[in-house]
């Protein structure tokens, strides 16, 4: 498809139908004038009125009228197109009609509702709308949807709570590949000891379920790996998957521990808060799946080079094999869950807490090992510097939260944690004094707020207040903690024995190696934060768990099974239905700079800078956004039915008269489109010298559009989008600012007042900002 495509056919045969919608429309609107005036435009052949276009009554009288007149293209003025566009293009598939030939004129939203006291105005605005819905109309291509097979197998990136549930959620039915970067899978759940608010032993609840994924036939555990390439498209994703060396084959072991003792290396252990000792030859803690010893490489004496082997004759099943080497497995995919997890805060950023200066400082996750009962100390509570049971124990909570210089946001679990934590002190160990230092108390799900209450009951102080500082003693290794009580007004300095730093969460430094954006902390975003949650914004692939946000483990195992039902909602589906809007290369005009790949957030778009090929998009993963189209320095880029010509021609129209008067709008359709449309819904009034041009995102604005839009005499135009956030497409929106400085600097030489142009972001919630926006710009029109 080419820009050739663009030009119009000798005998368009364009229906164009207009929509009273009762009074909405007909009460301000003069649609019966409209309708006369329409039936002299050449390029249409019919055009009709109804009482409710969108009615099954309406919709009957439009697939007859198709029908019968050979109707090949329609124009609906009626409501919003993000209202009933698809009624239309369902409506059209119905009549025999490629859907994507139907146009929708926004005279409801964004003319009639939004101007009530103004008949004659709105009515020369609705022809205007009208005439601009036409003239696209003339240049829809009919474009088939892009139709993919789907392979029913799964790929789940981790293999914490969140990876272990998916994965049997989707194995009773599909083939399902986890894939687990440590030793065992289990995640941080199961290094805990008990679970809030039902305080249930953690590993004695995700043991089993751990035990049904080593053990389930439909699911292929890989630990001690990671992916290491993925490319493709929803339904046909193809992964390369890297295992690292275990050193002992997992099919053989038995996990009997005989290796163990032989051996004569001793190493912090990681599974025991770096608080305990391992062997070089190790299985993480009992439970472990798959249920085999690893050998830690780094520390072995008996890898490279060989001297020391001492454990390999005490295994009768003959598992230990230093000749191990990296394994490389390719696998087709249908979808793919990312369950990576989330990293915990390291407290040394916060150096006046002390945490890795003073023994007596500990984080939360410290703690749970230290009082577990598979733990360093087989459950005691003891302080790491003299080993002997603490009488006083502080906890600070928020430690790396609610921080602007770390991570403003909250942590979401943290306070709960020490809540939970506090009190297990108190039922092994009552006679221990447990006070919490906090900010706010976040005791919002279910059961935490009793918990809490419990807290208290048990005894346990809580102060309103964040400690500023943490000094030890050095003979006593007591701590000193310094800290104004909000609620008093009062400075407190008290000793403690321990102090436990309850510390937040960030997003997994683990990326997976296909462009799925994420937050500036690192979290995966998804495709939208109510209505997509587990939804990434490339089609196929979701989240679940800490990867997309911080999370308890209720709501963890909650989002999990939600990602895995979308995943099985497509994997049981042989062949995937993709709507056709995307861009595509003029291959003649291409100069294969490569730029377009770096305006694509989808990985949709390849060049090959050497070979000089032109840019290869591939439509299944394009999302439309049409970013690259308006940076490409060669014009070789443009979308299906979003051309150049079409938004060209429709900025032509809008501007045919009076153009000096009016005010012409770069809306996206996600936010700002949207947001127009509930300044209409609302009845906000704003002037009728607005002509909004429709855009999927704003980084499809290209600056010519702009420059054209002036040329033609604009009195003022407007670039508005999503705010930066919360850009459907990612990035859209960032690229588009980038081009304000060349757009001024522009106007500056033709002399054109800086004012004249705006860039505003509006969300879909803002009707009110957008009206008024509007109608402060129209102001600047008017001069």
């Amino acid at each position: 498809m080419t820009e050739s495509a663009d030009k119009p056919r000798i005998e368009p045969k364009i229906g164009v139908f207009l929509c009273k919608c009762g009074k909405n429309i007909g009460g301000t609107v003069d649609i019966d004038q409209l309708a006369k005036e329409i039936e002299e435009d050449t390029r249409v052949k019919l055009v009709q009125v109804n009482t409710y276009t969108c009615s099954d009554p309406g919709q009957l009288e439009i697939k007859n009228a198709i029908n019968e007149q050979g109707i090949e293209k329609i124009v609906v003025a009626a409501c919003s197109p993000r209202l009933h566009g698809p009624t239309w293009k369902k409506l059209l598939r119905r009549a025999g009609i490629n859907p994507s030939l139907v146009e929708v004129a926004n005279i409801r939203e964004q003319c009639s509702w939004v101007h009530l006291s103004e008949k004659e105005e709105a009515t020369k605005k609705a022809k205007e709308i009208l005439e601009m819905a036409i003239a696209k109309a003339e240049l829809l291509e009919a474009i088939d949807d892009i139709v993919v097979p789907v392979t029913q197998r799964v790929l789940i990136i981790g293999g914490g709570v969140a990876g272990i549930q998916a994965a049997l959620d989707l194995a009773d039915d599909y083939e399902v590949i986890l894939v687990e970067k440590s030793p065992t899978i289990g995640g941080k759940m199961a290094l805990i000891d008990k679970t809030f608010p039902t305080m249930d032993c953690s590993i004695c609840i995700l043991g089993p379920k751990m035990a049904d994924v080593g053990n389930h036939e439909n699911i292929n555990l890989i630990s001690y790996a990671e992916v290491t390439a993925i490319s493709g498209y929803i339904g046909n994703f193809e992964v390369t998957i890297k295992k690292y060396p275990r050193y002992v084959d997992e099919n053989l072991c038995t996990a009997c521990g005989d290796c163990v003792p032989i051996c004569p290396e001793n190493v912090v252990d990681e599974y025991s808060g770096n608080l305990g000792w391992r062997k070089a030859i190790y299985i993480p803690y009992p439970q472990a799946v798959p249920a085999s010893y690893i050998i830690d490489e780094k520390s072995c004496l008996g890898l490279s080079p060989l001297t020391c082997g001492k454990c390999v004759p005490e295994c009768e099943k003959e598992a230990i094999n230093y000749e191990d080497s990296e394994k490389i497995f390719n696998y087709k995919v249908g979808s793919i869950i990312i369950a990576v997890g989330f990293e915990l805060f390291d407290a040394s950023k916060i150096p006046e807490f002390g945490w890795g200066n003073y023994s007596n400082v500990i984080t939360t996750f410290e703690f749970e090992r230290l009082i577990n009962a598979a733990g360093p100390t087989n459950g005691e509570l003891v302080r790491p510097s003299d080993l002997k049971q603490p009488k006083k124990v502080a906890f600070i909570n928020c430690v790396g939260s609610r921080d602007k210089r770390f991570n403003p946001y909250c942590s979401n679990f943290c306070c709960m944690e020490s809540i939970k934590d506090s009190l297990l002190i108190k039922e092994h160990w009552p006679d221990v004094e447990v006070t919490v230092f906090f900010i706010d108390i976040r005791a919002f799900g279910k059961g935490f707020e009793e918990l809490y209450s419990r807290s208290r009951e048990e005894g346990i102080l809580y102060i309103h207040g964040r400690p500023g500082q943490i000094k030890e003693d050095p003979i006593t290794k007591n701590l000193i903690v310094n800290v104004e009580h909000i609620s008093t007004g009062t400075i407190l300095s008290e000793n403690y024995d321990l102090v436990v730093l309850s510390i937040g969460v960030e997003g997994s430094s683990d990326s997976i190696p296909f462009p799925i954006a994420k937050d500036p902390k690192g979290f995966y975003i998804e495709a939208h934060p109510k209505l997509r949650p587990v939804d990434t914004p490339t089609d196929g692939i979701f989240i679940a768990g800490g990867a997309e946000s911080p999370k308890d483990i209720r709501e963890t195992v909650t989002q999990a099974s939600a990602a895995a039902g979308r995943c099985g909602n497509l994997l049981s589906k042989d062949e995937f239905h993709v709507e056709p809007l995307y861009a595509f290369v003029d291959t003649d005009k291409c100069n294969s700079c490569g730029i377009c790949v770096s305006r694509c957030p989808y990985g949709a778009i390849s060049v090959d800078r050497e070979k000089k090929t032109p840019a290869r998009i591939i439509p299944v993963l394009c999302k439309g956004c049409g970013t690259c189209a308006a940076d490409c320095p060669t014009d070789a880029i443009t979308m299906t039915n979003f051309t150049d010509t079409m938004i060209l021609r429709q900025i032509d129209i809008a501007l045919r008269e009076s153009a000096s008067e009016k005010v012409l709008i770069f809306a996206c359709n996600w936010c700002s489109y949207a947001g127009a449309d509930l300044a209409g819904t609302s009845r906000i009034q704003y002037p009728t010298n607005t002509r909004i041009v429709r855009t999927m995102c704003s980084g499809r604005v290209n600056i010519s559009f702009i420059k054209h839009s002036f040329n033609r005499g604009a009195g003022a135009v407007m670039l508005t989008g999503c705010h930066p956030q919360d850009c459907h497409y990612i990035s859209g929106n960032d690229f588009a600012i980038k081009r304000e400085k060349r757009i001024r600097s522009w106007m500056k030489k033709n002399k054109i007042s800086d004012e004249r142009f705006v860039i505003e972001w509006i969300s879909a919630a803002e009707g009110k900002k957008f009206a008024d926006i509007v109608s402060q710009v129209s102001k600047i029109a008017s001069k």
